[in-house]
């Protein structure tokens, strides 16, 4: 089987959940989830603390066993399989390296435990590589309490990949990272997945990390898996108000369906104000929705079409400034003006009286579920 007009075989299922559920005492972590991982793919598990990520990445590891349903590897059920066992490596967010080894020796550390253990010129000739593919080539011999937090981060990865994994699991790997290490950080770990060919499994909360690095992200909430699919689609297509809203930033305006007009829906809003968007899904007269509409699709103008804003706040972020503007029945909300758009109309200042629009096809309605 083949993806249409690319002559590419579909990737293979390298890994599976089940119907897996996982309780503690009277928690329920994870709740019926069911995904199929991918071989060769960075998928991202993304949703905020407590709502089943990291648990789903244990099971994945080994670390915990499903309450029920299945875990599967290449095919096999591994519910009761031993981590060490399985062809999966995990990188912790803190890193979990040895302080009296050199660098060296806690990248090989995992091939020296291997039985029959390999030849020291194969062990050195592994660690040469995984050093060579972090670019840490020269710090052989440098102690962990000598390097930098991207480097231990490097360390880390190295030790992971040197065992050459099937799967790699990430819990968070760049959490204690400073922000432009961790925008370095975040095209090295797709270099060296790209390079490596294997599947990168991350755990995050950060959307911006997980839009970036990610082919598919798995959004997640009360142990469920809400929506699955790639950056672009759940950005632009989020299936609901929670996705929207965990995706990306976006502006939600609340109100009723009120009918049908052509292919978009229009929806009544507090104040006998009505909106038209894009319809997401079934949605009903009557039903309650969101209308999201996302900051960069609004345009501000001095005068023209629109509705009358004042602005609130300015802030400027280089390429575009973000601004808070605020209408009498819609209330406040966040606009991105690109730099373009400031040389031509010139800075807009706070307190000034200014139109805003976007395009009906732009605004999505959404379940607020």
């Amino acid at each position: 089987m083949t993806n249409a007009g690319t002559n590419r075989a579909t990737p293979k299922t390298i890994a599976e959940l089940r119907n897996v559920s996982k309780r503690y005492g009277e928690v329920l972590a994870a709740d019926g989830l069911n995904l199929e991982i991918r071989e060769g793919e960075f998928l991202s598990f993304l949703g905020p603390s407590g709502c089943g990520k990291t648990t789903a990445l244990r099971m994945l590891a080994g670390f915990e066993s499903p309450t029920s349903g299945d875990v599967l590897l290449d095919g096999d059920v591994v519910n009761t399989l031993a981590a060490h066992r399985r062809p999966v490596n995990m990188v912790f967010q803190h890193y979990a390296l040895f302080p009296h080894l050199t660098v060296e020796q806690n990248i090989g550390y995992g091939l020296k435990q291997q039985r029959p253990r390999p030849p020291k010129a194969e062990i050195a000739e592994k660690v040469g590589k995984a050093l060579d593919l972090v670019r840490l080539s020269g710090f052989e011999r440098r102690r962990i309490w000598e390097m930098s937090g991207g480097q231990q981060q490097r360390v880390a990865l190295a030790r992971a990949i040197v065992n050459e994994p099937k799967m790699l699991l990430l819990d968070e790997p760049l959490a204690a990272l400073d922000r432009k290490l961790r925008k370095e950080m975040q095209i090295e770990l797709q270099n060296i997945q790209r390079s490596l060919g294997i599947t990168f499994i991350l755990v995050t909360h950060d959307q911006e990390e997980a839009l970036s690095m990610s082919d598919r992200i798995c959004v997640m909430r009360g142990g469920r898996i809400v929506q699955i699919g790639s950056p672009q689609d759940l950005y632009d297509r989020p299936k609901n108000r929670y996705v929207a809203g965990f995706v990306g930033s976006t502006n939600f305006f609340d109100g009723t369906v009120a009918g049908q007009d052509g292919d978009l829906l229009a929806v009544d809003l507090p104040g006998r104000h009505s909106l038209k968007g894009a319809p997401i899904g079934e949605l009903t007269k009557g039903q309650s929705v969101s209308l999201s509409v996302r900051p960069e699709q609004v345009r501000l103008t001095r005068a023209g079409e629109g509705f009358e804003v004042t602005v609130l706040n300015r802030i400027f972020l280089g390429e575009h400034t973000e601004y808070l503007v605020k209408h009498a029945a819609l209330g406040e909300f966040l606009v991105l003006a690109p730099r373009q758009s400031e040389l031509n109309e010139g800075p807009f200042n706070v307190g000034d009286a200014l139109r805003a629009s976007w395009d009906a096809s732009a605004a999505l309605v959404l379940d607020r579920n």
